[in-house]
């Protein structure tokens, strides 16, 4: 039996045009006509197919590959092997992914299961839904009364489209989404199973018992950004929740009320981000971040993984530990206990002997 191909080939390119897409340039005597079916890793890569390469743990892979063509950054050109065309770039890793983008456009978002534009049976519109031309419902999904889908957008099967909600153009709202109170922009990517615009985490606490308190802002999306699966972004609760324009989100990340995140955030997987809390641009949290509410952190501000923040990170400032220091304070103090144990440790061997 054949394997599935789930992401079919969907050109192909020769070598002149994959140096055009990549921004790098043939070296002399190439054949520039030569084909390029695919795209691999350098391990798997035939002559047909291009590879890259920018990180010394992939010289022995670099070494041997069979790749046609292999972009590589200038310090690694010297090592590819005979056979192999040399593409030096000055990033890799982004020249590989707009060739990528080329040979494998189906793979940049959720695709539709319906297969074409249009209401799919099965699926729900209500009358009063406005779908501009070119949108794709997938069967089971729902969209509800006053909502409006702007053209290219694709809604995947079983997601749910609340009242009112607005959704720009060319997006890709994934399988089993829910989406409330919100407004999103233009080329945004929802991966399946995320949920905004739920009620906020807001109770009037007291030795009585706790008070809901209804939650009455909205969840703002900008142009560009990415969601990733299983992500939780609460709407407002007086104020509105922000993701602004062109952050990319992992998977499984809670973003509470009033948070407002900056432009071209990057936010890893499990991160936990609590209410009221300001992301400004350019922010990086690594995987398992937590972050208590009310807090600021500042432009450019990059977070090590499983750190917990519990004041305000200063703009361009390196934090890690838990609770969250500057990154420096953190390394001495983590060397330093790693010494005071060894010593102990060793004089504790000493007085047993």
């Amino acid at each position: 039996m054949a394997e599935p191909q789930f992401f079919p080939v969907a050109t192909s390119l020769d070598f002149g045009e994959v140096a055009v897409i990549s921004g790098t340039a043939l070296p002399e005597g190439v054949d520039a006509s030569r084909p390029v079916t695919g795209a691999a890793a350098l391990e798997t890569a035939g002559p047909s197919d291009v590879a890259y390469m920018d990180n010394p743990k992939y010289t022995d892979a670099l070494a041997s590959t069979k790749a046609g063509l292999c972009l590589v950054s200038p310090r690694f050109a010297e090592r590819v092997p005979d056979g192999t065309t040399a593409l030096i770039s000055p990033a890799p890793y982004h020249a590989f992914a707009r060739v990528l983008s080329r040979f494998f456009p189906d793979a940049l978002k959720p695709a539709s299961v319906f297969g074409s534009q249009g209401v799919a049976p099965g699926a729900f519109v209500h009358a009063t839904a406005v779908l501009e031309a070119g949108v794709t419902v997938d069967p089971g999904a729902v969209i509800g009364p006053g909502a409006e889908v702007g053209s290219g957008t694709v809604v995947g099967s079983h997601a749910v489209i609340g009242p009112q909600v607005r959704i720009g153009r060319n997006c890709a709202i994934g399988a089993g989404c829910t989406l409330q109170s919100t407004l999103i922009g233009n080329r945004v990517i929802i991966h399946p199973g995320v949920r905004i615009g739920q009620d906020g985490f807001g109770f009037a606490m007291s030795p009585k018992g706790h008070m809901k308190v209804p939650q009455i802002g909205r969840v703002i999306i900008q142009d560009d950004v990415e969601i990733g699966a299983n992500t939780c972004i609460d709407r407002g609760a007086s104020r509105d929740t922000v993701i602004g324009e062109g952050t990319k989100i992992d998977n499984l990340v809670q973003i509470g009320h009033n948070v407002v995140i900056g432009r071209h955030c990057v936010i890893v997987s499990q991160v936990g981000i609590a209410g009221s809390t300001t992301l400004e641009d350019f922010v990086v949290l690594g995987g398992q971040v937590g972050l208590a509410g009310h807090l600021t952190v500042g432009m450019g501000a990059q977070v090590a993984a499983q750190s917990g923040v519990t004041g305000d990170v200063p703009r361009g400032a390196r934090y890690g530990g838990s609770p969250a220091q500057p990154a420096l304070n953190w390394a001495r103090e983590s060397a330093l206990l790693k010494s005071l144990v060894a010593k102990r440790a060793k004089s504790i061997g000493r007085s047993e002997s």
